[in-house]
């Protein structure tokens, strides 16, 4: 009976001393092999598979140790996934905590107005600390991937900055832009002024992408866009060179000729009426806006002035007017 005693004695005395050497070891600083350190823990990782994720990148931590740490503190189910940077000075508790907490290191990624899907998947390409998944896709599997109906990809992502955790999946980006994208125009479609002669918000968002196009001030958009809806409702065409320009794709090399507005494309609005099939780029808030929320004018036409500013005429004679003064030079 003594014998037993002596034996728990012991046994509780280990558990001490093990608890004390693991609470040091736990609150001094770990090694790296760089400050700051950049690593990743992916998803469903064990805390054994954490630890050796850690120490391949250059953490200092035998895996055992930390996932001693782990069981000890009752966190194996807490780990989350992602991308950390830690720096010299962190202890292996704090580590722990940064892990349980999903402290992950972000980046970021603008999105800009007007661009074209193919502008956006050369951003998204170019980017380091995103997992390039929509590599190799075409923009029709991206689509399916993001859960997208639309069978073209032009025009539904909403420009805008956003943060990322480092290493995440670039079609997860493209999946929030769409999902915005979904949100804003719903919102405005939803508030849209009375008799656009506009019949689902896809029309609304092809709109929004010439108006982004066309405009060189902001001042201008909710003009341009009553120029397009005055022309809509007179059944006119649109005769807008953005179309025009998206329409020739690659083959466009800066310089728009009278050929080219003869030469007949689905986006050609010298030569086919009504909208384009899809939008040309990627609206902005404000083109949106101005596309449900056209001003009264009742402009039909419209020249740049060379400023960025727009000239708006209503009829055919003041127009040609107004192109001769500001584009030929005339008096």
């Amino acid at each position: 009976m003594r014998l037993f005693r002596r034996l728990v004695s012991l046994l509780l005395l280990l558990a001490v001393l093990a608890g004390a050497g693991l609470a040091w070891v736990a609150l001094a600083p770990v090694g790296l092999s760089t400050s700051p350190l950049d690593f990743q823990v992916q998803p469903g990782s064990s805390a054994r598979s954490a630890a050796r994720q850690m120490a391949d990148a250059g953490v200092d931590v035998p895996p055992w140790l930390f996932e001693a740490l782990v069981r000890a503190s009752r966190s194996a189910a807490s780990l989350k996934a992602g991308s950390y940077e830690v720096e010299r000075g962190i202890t292996l508790w704090e580590l722990l905590q940064k892990l349980t907490r999903g402290d992950v290191s972000q980046a970021e990624l603008a999105i800009i107005e007007g661009w074209n899907f193919r502008q956006l998947r050369e951003k998204l390409n170019a980017q380091p600390d995103l997992r390039h998944d929509s590599q190799g896709l075409t923009d029709r599997e991206i689509l399916q991937r993001i859960g997208a109906a639309e069978a073209h990809p032009e025009g539904l992502f909403f420009p805008d900055t956003y943060l990322f955790s480092k290493q995440s999946s670039d079609l997860d980006l493209l999946a929030r832009a769409y999902r915005a994208m979904q949100k804003r125009l719903a919102a405005e479609w939803a508030a849209r002024d009375p008799n656009l002669p506009l019949q689902h918000p896809y029309q609304a968002l092809i709109l929004a992408s010439i108006v982004e196009k066309e405009t060189g001030k902001a001042a201008d958009r909710p003009h341009i866009a009553a120029v397009f809806v005055n022309r809509l409702r007179q059944g006119m065409l649109l005769q807008t060179d953005p179309t025009v320009i998206y329409g020739m794709g690659p083959r466009f090399d800066g310089n728009l000729r009278r050929a080219d507005l003869l030469a007949d494309t689905p986006y050609n609005t010298y030569t086919r009426p009504g909208l384009p099939p899809t939008p040309i780029a990627l609206p902005g808030q404000a083109a949106l806006q101005a596309a449900l929320h056209p001003s009264s004018s009742p402009a039909l036409y419209f020249v740049a002035r060379g400023d960025g500013s727009s000239h708006f005429s209503n009829s055919l004679e003041a127009h040609n007017q107004a192109v001769n003064k500001y584009q030929r030079g005339g008096r």
